[in-house]
């Protein structure tokens, strides 16, 4: 495992540096000027104009930004901004706790409704109940985050008016009254992460369930007269959840992204927003940091995955 593992590491590098330079020059070629801004302002002159651009870099040839630009993000310096003069990384800093906690929070409620809800559907497979749970599955599945949190805002928001329909990213919880305004506008939009992301895992669930009850141990275990739950938590679910745990591994990043569409629903300025504003604005060094910190996560999780999935299941052996 240790070869395997200094060997994916070693196709990481090339594999980032590869989707680096995708990034940069599909950015590079895109329309649009980072001083696009200052054309229709009389103040700034055509020579400011020229000083400004050549102090962002911008001067320079293709070849010789990405250079500096990838030596500098390895070194831990993201750059920095061209509309707000920020650096990269306290204006990521400054969006991801909220992103954080409204994925951390979505995620975990997603992964303890679908453990449940799919092996409850596979042990009462085509029932009423069975029928039930893949409908809504289905329903959550199939509809768009941006309609989904449109509704909850018609109904709760509009019509009941029990939920605020916009996201106070400043707020402070310091008391019991600020955290409950803290859960209440929390409440809709990982209700929509949640809603996408359970129904996702729950089908995956279910499906490896009815996998593991057409193997032979299953069947020798209520040949002996096993009681149905114990034979699904010691014997069933360790097995199901070696492909669940793989998917969960492998499934975060999606939910960052879903993140952006949600953000943008409820005005939450997380990461995805910031992606989005910066991406209106042609504001390159942000886009290029946001993108890639989602590729390097997609890769090591990628391989983590592989890793978890040796250490679950012995038969597997990496080579």
């Amino acid at each position: 495992m240790a070869r395997y593992f200094t060997n994916r590491l070693l196709l990481v590098i090339p594999t980032l540096i590869a989707i680096s330079l995708i990034i940069f020059i599909i950015l590079a070629i895109a329309p649009g000027d980072p001083m696009g801004e200052f054309a229709n302002n009389p103040a700034i002159t055509a020579e400011v104009r020229a000083n400004i651009r050549r102090s962002l870099g911008l001067d320079q040839p293709l070849p010789m930004r990405y250079l500096k630009w990838a030596w500098a993000f390895a070194q831990g310096d993201m750059g920095y901004s061209f509309t707000s003069r920020s650096p990269v990384s306290d204006l990521i800093g400054q969006r991801l706790p909220t992103t954080l906690w409204i994925v951390g929070t979505a995620y975990g409620l997603s992964v303890l409704m679908a453990l449940p809800l799919g092996v409850f559907s596979a042990l009462r497979r085509y029932t009423l109940i069975d029928q039930i749970i893949t409908a809504i599955a289905l329903m959550g599945f199939s509809l768009p985050t941006f309609v989904t949190g449109l509704l909850l805002i018609i109904l709760f928001s509009v019509q009941l008016r029990w939920l605020p329909f916009i996201y106070d990213s400043n707020l402070q919880v310091t008391g019991w009254n600020s955290f409950v305004v803290q859960v209440q506008q929390s409440i809709m939009p990982i209700a929509v992460l949640v809603l996408f992301q359970s129904a996702v895992l729950m089908r995956f669930v279910r499906s490896a369930i009815l996998d593991e009850m057409q193997q032979n141990y299953v069947r020798t275990a209520y040949a002996k007269g096993l009681q149905t739950w114990r034979v699904v938590g010691h014997h069933m679910l360790r097995n199901a959840l070696i492909p669940v745990v793989t998917l969960v591994a492998l499934d975060i990043p999606s939910l960052f992204t879903g993140s952006l569409v949600v953000e943008q629903v409820f005005r939450i300025p997380g990461i995805g927003a910031l992606l989005i504003e910066s991406i209106m604005r042609n504001d390159t060094p942000v886009v290029m940091a946001i993108a890639l910190i989602y590729a390097i996560l997609v890769v090591l999780l990628s391989l983590a995955a592989d890793l978890l999935y040796s250490v679950l299941d012995p038969r597997v052996q990496l080579r």
